[in-house]
């Protein structure tokens, strides 16, 4: 079994900790604070690690309770995706840019009115890359759940999407 090192191997997790937390949270100081407690948690299991199947999982899975946990406890208000998270077109108008940013701003607003598994499963698959085996696991359900659950997050992001987009709605 290779040795687990927390330079190597779970301090570079923390940006993806980071948008876990960010995505249940909604908070950026939050989601900070729950990677911190997340690493703390870790470290202080780190003669646990070589028993630990998978020690990402592992990390994400703190985050994800502890994001849970905050968000709970403190209502949440609405943060917008960072820039560095959404693809922005190069050398757009100012009009293009407008409309771009609106466009983000509903799709934000869309996915965080979506229930909260189905918005976990959307961010760990669509914007961290997840796989639906990896995702299966952190979220205690089946791959096909999983499957079911982003197709519908999706379709329903969409279906409301277009409503907007076309009515105004």
């Amino acid at each position: 079994m290779q040795e687990i090192s927390f330079r190597n191997d779970i301090l570079p997790l923390k940006d993806k900790l980071f948008r876990l937390a960010l995505r249940i949270t909604l908070d950026r100081v939050e989601a900070e604070d729950v990677v911190q407690d997340t690493m703390i948690r870790v470290w202080n299991k780190r003669d646990e690690w070589s028993q630990f199947e998978s020690v990402e999982a592992y990390c994400l899975t703190v985050a994800k309770n502890l994001a849970i946990d905050r968000s709970q406890k403190k209502e949440a208000q609405h943060v917008e995706l960072t820039p560095e998270m959404e693809e922005a077109p190069d050398a757009n108008s100012p009009y293009d840019q407008m409309i771009h940013d609106e466009r983000m701003n509903i799709i934000n607003r869309l996915v965080n009115e979506l229930p909260e598994k189905q918005r976990l499963i959307m961010q760990l698959r669509d914007i961290e890359g997840e796989s639906y085996k990896k995702i299966a696991t952190l979220l205690n359900l089946t791959e096909e759940q999983v499957k079911v659950n982003l197709f519908r997050a999706r379709q329903k992001v969409k279906q409301r999407y277009l409503e907007i987009d076309e009515y105004g709605l």
